[in-house]
């Protein structure tokens, strides 16, 4: 999978996201059929580290 396919697959994902503010069912059902395992692996990713990131400088 190259970068600009993730890209893609990452804002397609956010927007069904957003679609699941409206109507929650038909967005999720999107966000579900959209995603691949490792997208979904890199997002779970990223949000960690920047929990992480996040904790680390309010610390400081």
């Amino acid at each position: 999978m190259n970068g600009d396919r993730l890209g893609d697959v990452l804002v397609g994902a956010a927007g069904d996201l957003a679609g699941a503010v409206v109507d929650p069912r038909r967005g999720l059902n999107q966000l579900r059929s959209a995603v691949s395992g490792r997208a979904l692996f890199i997002m779970a990713a990223g949000l960690v580290v920047g929990y992480l990131l996040a904790r680390s400088r309010a610390r400081s």
